[in-house]
This record gives C-alpha cells, sequence and structure tokens, in this order.
C-alpha cells in the first residue's frame, strides 16, 4: 500500500534519536565544562551565604541632572570595585540595575561598616583658596603663631626647615581625620628656597569678595558665611555640600586646637582627578606616624603651582588654601611661594586604617556622581543556611506533590514527565553554576522561588501533551498516530504559554531592582529550558515509547487504556472497488 505524502513528511521529521543525542551532547559538555572550571556548585547569594548587600542610587545635583548616564554609572561601579578590594575582598559584586542604582554585594568576613563607607563616599577632593577663616561659634581670638612644616628639596633630597615644628593634628571630624597641616614636597621657585608653611588657621574678617560671585550672589555668600555656624553639627552636615566647583562656597573644619572654624572659599583651583596616586605612609623621621601621601599628574602639578605661586603673594589668612574632601576641610596650610615639585603629603593623628582609607579613595578617584545609600541588607552565615535548607525543603515539597499528582492522574506517562523534570534540573543546575562567574549570577532567596515556580510550569507543558494524545486516542486512534498528530497542537500551546511566561520574567527583570531579579531571571532561564526539554527529551521520549507494547497496547496502568478515557471504536481505513458491479438480469 502506498504511503501518503503527509505520512512521509511525518516520518521523516519523527527522528527521535537524533533529539535526544543533541541533548544527551548538551548535558555531557555543561557537567564537564562545570567540572573543569571548577564551578561545581551555584555561587550563593548574600541572603544565602551571608554577607552585606547594599543599595546606591545616584542623585543629581544642582544643574547636572544629564550627569546620570551609562558612561558615569559604569565608571562609578569600576571605582567602587577598585575601592572595595583595596579593602581585601576579593569576592565583592558591584553592578548597575536599572538606570540609576548600585547594587554592592559583599561577602561575609568583611568589615560591612568600612567597606559602606569606602562604596558611598563620593571622595571629591578640591583644593580651594581661603578668602577668610575665623573660629566658629565663638568670639574670634588672637591670631594664633604660624607654625610651618619642613619641605624637601627634591633636587638635593635635604630637608629644608622654614620655621618651627609642625602642629600637631586636629580631633577628627565626623569620622574623618582632619589634619592639621601639608607638607609640599616642591623643587624651589626661582629665587627662593623649597618652603610651604602650614598653621590652624587664624582667624580673620571675610574682607575680600569671593571670586566667581558678584552682586546679590557675593552679599547672600557674605551673609551665609557670617552667619555660620560650625559648632553645630546640623550646619555641618550641610555647610558647603552642594557647591560646584566653580563656585565660590563656605565649610568647616576643626583646627589644631580642636576648635570649629569656618571659612569662606574661592572656586576650586585642584581636584581630585589631578591626584595620580596617593599612598599611607609610616613616617619614622619626624614623628609624626601615619600620613597620606599625594603625586599629582602632570595638569595636576602645574595647576598647583600656579595656585600656590599666586596664594603666596597674598597677606594672611588670604595665603592659605583649603583641602576640601566632600565638602570638609581637612587642611589649610600657608603658602609662602610656589610649589613644584608636584607631591604633598597630608598628616595627623591618622591610624593605619584611617590613612589607608583616605588613600584608597584619593588614589582609587572620585565617584563622577554622587550616590545615596537606599538600602544595607546584612545577613549572618547560619540565617543564611538556614534560608537556603528552607528554600530546598520548599522546592522539595512542591516537586514531590507534582509527582504524586502526575502518578496518580497519568501513571505510566508520569514516568516520562519525571523524566523530563530530572534533565531540566540538570540544565538548570549546570547553568546557574556556570552562570555564577561568567555573568556574576548569584543564586538568591527570590531565585529559588523561581526555580520551584518553574517546576509547575515545565509540568504544565508536560499535562498539554499529554491531553493532546489522549483527545487523539478518545478520537478512535492507536497511539503512534495520536502521538503525531496531537505534538502540532500541543506544540503551539506549549510555545504561546512558555512565551508569555517567558516576557512576564523579562518585564519583571528590567522593571525591578536587587534581589526580586533573581527571580525573574530564573524563570526566564527556566522557561527557556522548558522549551528544549520539550522539544529535545519529551516529544522524542514519548515518540519512541509510543512503539512499545506497554504503552501502545494501552495497558491499564500506561495512562492510556482507550477504554478509560472512553475513545469510540478504532478509526478504520475503506476502500472503493474500482470493479463495476454487475446486475444479473431476470
Amino acid at each position: 500500500m502506498a504511503v501518503s505524502k503527509k505520512g512521509r513528511s511525518a516520518s521523516a521529521q519523527s527522528k527521535p534519536g537524533r533529539s535526544l543525542a543533541l541533548i544527551l551532547i548538551a548535558i555531557v559538555a555543561l557537567t564537564g565544562g562545570m567540572f573543569l572550571t571548577g564551578n561545581t556548585a551555584p555561587r550563593l547569594g548574600i541572603d544565602l551565604a551571608g554577607g552585606t548587600s547594599i543599595t546606591l542610587r545616584a542623585v543629581p545635583e544642582r544643574g547636572q541632572e544629564s550627569a546620570i548616564n551609562k558612561a558615569n554609572m559604569d565608571t562609578a561601579v569600576n571605582i567602587m570595585e577598585r575601592r572595595v578590594n583595596g579593602l581585601g575582598v576579593s569576592e565583592a559584586e558591584v553592578q548597575t540595575q536599572g538606570n540609576d542604582n548600585i547594587i554592592v554585594n559583599i561577602p561575609k568576613g568583611t568589615n560591612s561598616k568600612q567597606a559602606r563607607e569606602q562604596v558611598g563616599t563620593t571622595a571629591k577632593l578640591y583644593f580651594r583658596p581661603v578668602l577668610a577663616t575665623d573660629i566658629s561659634g565663638a568670639a574670634p581670638a588672637e591670631p594664633s603663631p604660624s607654625t610651618s612644616h619642613k619641605a624637601t628639596d627634591k633636587s638635593t633630597g635635604e630637608a629644608t626647615p622654614s620655621g618651627s615644628p609642625s602642629p600637631s593634628a586636629s580631633e577628627t571630624q565626623q569620622g574623618r581625620p582632619v589634619t592639621g597641616g601639608l607638607t609640599a614636597d616642591a623643587t624651589p621657585s626661582a629665587g627662593g628656597s623649597p618652603a610651604a608653611s602650614t598653621s590652624a588657621s587664624a582667624p580673620a574678617a571675610a574682607g575680600p569678595s569671593p571670586s566667581g560671585a558678584s552682586g546679590d550672589a557675593n552679599s547672600k555668600l557674605q551673609a551665609e558665611y557670617a552667619a555660620l555656624d560650625c559648632s553645630k553639627q546640623s550646619v555641618r552636615v550641610t555647610a558647603g555640600k552642594g557647591a560646584l566647583p566653580a563656585e565660590s562656597t563656605v565649610a568647616c573644619g576643626k583646627n589644631s586646637q580642636g576648635q570649629w572654624q569656618k571659612y569662606l572659599l574661592g572656586p576650586a583651583a585642584v581636584d581630585g582627578t589631578d591626584v595620580k596616586k596617593a599612598d599611607a605612609v609610616f613616617n619614622t623621621q619626624n614623628g609624626s606616624g601615619w600620613i597620606v601621601t599625594m603625586e599629582f599628574t602632570s595638569k595636576g602639578a602645574t595647576k598647583f603651582a600656579d595656585i600656590t605661586g599666586k596664594l603666596a603673594q597674598n597677606p594672611s589668612p588670604q595665603n592659605q588654601f583649603a583641602i576640601v574632601l566632600d565638602g570638609d576641610v581637612v587642611s589649610d596650610p600657608y603658602v609662602h611661594e610656589a610649589l613644584t615639585g608636584g607631591s604633598a603629603e597630608i598628616s595627623g593623628h591618622f591610624t593605619q586604617e584611617s590613612a589607608q582609607s583616605l588613600s584608597n579613595m584619593l588614589s582609587f578617584g572620585a565617584l563622577p556622581l554622587t550616590f545615596k545609600e537606599d538600602s544595607v541588607t546584612t545577613v549572618t552565615a547560619a540565617l543564611g543556611g538556614e534560608q537556603l535548607h528552607a528554600g530546598l525543603i520548599a522546592g522539595a515539597i512542591g516537586l514531590a506533590l507534582v509527582v504524586i499528582y502526575l502518578v496518580v492522574y497519568y501513571r505510566g506517562l508520569a514516568m516520562i514527565a519525571i523524566a523530563s523534570l530530572m534533565i531540566s534540573a540538570v540544565l538548570t543546575y549546570a547553568l546557574m553554576s556556570l552562570l555564577g562567574p561568567t555573568i556574576g549570577f548569584a543564586l538568591n532567596l527570590p531565585a529559588v522561588c523561581g526555580a520551584i515556580v518553574a517546576i509547575g510550569i515545565t509540568a504544565d507543558s508536560f499535562i498539554v501533551f499529554f491531553e493532546r494524545i489522549r483527545d487523539e486516542i478518545r478520537e478512535g486512534r492507536s497511539l503512534r498516530p495520536a502521538v503525531e498528530r496531537g505534538w502540532p497542537r500541543a506544540r503551539r500551546t506549549v510555545l504561546v504559554s512558555d512565551f508569555v511566561s517567558f516576557l512576564a520574567a523579562a518585564v519583571l527583570f528590567i522593571v525591578t531592582v536587587g534581589k526580586v531579579q533573581g527571580f525573574a531571571f530564573t524563570l526566564g532561564l527556566t522557561t527557556l529550558l522548558d522549551v528544549v526539554v520539550i522539544f529535545l527529551f519529551t516529544k522524542p521520549l514519548m515518540t519512541i515509547l509510543a512503539r512499545h507494547k506497554f504503552f501502545a497496547s494501552g495497558h491499564t496502568w500506561s495512562g492510556l487504556d482507550p477504554k478509560r478515557l472512553g475513545a469510540k471504536p478504532p478509526l478504520r481505513r475503506t476502500r472503493r472497488s474500482s470493479a463495476p458491479i454487475e446486475t444479473k438480469e431476470a
């Protein structure tokens, strides 16, 4: 009997052996990749392994709303990574989320407080000329005698004193050491010996007009300076914090006597990007202890020489410049002549940790954006282990319930479904293990929830296929034709269903921030794997088993018993006789 063209096409398209071999190769390749790379388990997120997760949101400064862009966000991520790695953290994760958020995940065993200060501090460093300064919150005192540091002549290597010994360092301001002075390694300007003087700033009246300000703006700034009371913490946290580099501003700082001092400062002459390198060094030569040395770029060295040369011509206190870090004055040295060596050091009552922290921020640069800390989550290792254990138990319970339902309702077909679930689980596990070091994927608690939900989605695809086969059997067809005829209908339904699930996961991944993305990512990944498994494993395996007597004969426990399904009588093919019908005449 000739086979129809449609039958030949269906037979040619049904190649179960090739499909099963393909998925077997994929499993072997992924498993081999796991062991070859040593990534035999998925990376665990902070909520499961323990550690600290920090969510930072970029906040635009006045007049710089367009600064929040991909380039600046990527730069900020790079700087934060180097800062955290500077603390000796090798497994920290810093990545952007959405358009204006950065997530920093720091594993257990790290000083979370120090890490928070490192990643969240903008570390904007400016060298601003001092226009006026005075003791804040008290009546003006007599100018304190000028004291000076020593400057080193790079050409001779000898220390040349330019005054009396350096002043003692000041107290701590808002958790950061505020230094009592600055030593500049300088080559002497023409006609003079190298020297740089520093002192606790002498009180002075706000005489000169701030450069960069005029008219009403000048009067407003003068009034702000006059009313500034740096002895109040509520004032210190806001004083000068929103000023742009090109603007004059006010600021607060502590002098070497521990008194709060207010400053009227001109526009920034040198900024943190002009600092090429900064190091924390223990100075044993003059007993100053831990210091922070700075080396300027060639451009920065020129700017530094320029501003010091100009300031040296002014009377006190207008021959001072203030080193301003994140709006706080950390040092205010006098300048007697241009400093052209291109390096300087900040001294004070630094501890090793605080000196390294400051040098770290200066060395790795200022963040291009200001960030606000939206949330901080700290999970202990013990709590993370408990959550992981609870998640695994929940997954096992969900899987067991699905298996029980399949066995009770589909009987023998449940073997195909369980085998497909196992294949899907192996692929999911292998991909999660490899995606950890590849794209930084970490399995967190929401991701575990996504995997549990995926069990139901995957099982639903098998159920759709099985029901299409049963529908064909109810129409009176035998199993093998029922499988081939039911598959196209089931395939369309599965694809549409998985497309909707994947679309929902993609939208959720895009619009959410933080841990919820773990749920969306896992849901999307398992949805794609569901398509792969049902096309390359479930359907081919069903085709092969349809040839075996247990299923083909409709055994009671096969789940395909025609009687239990209420099947119609078998469809039979009839042939028309080509011979004419003869009639006998009476």
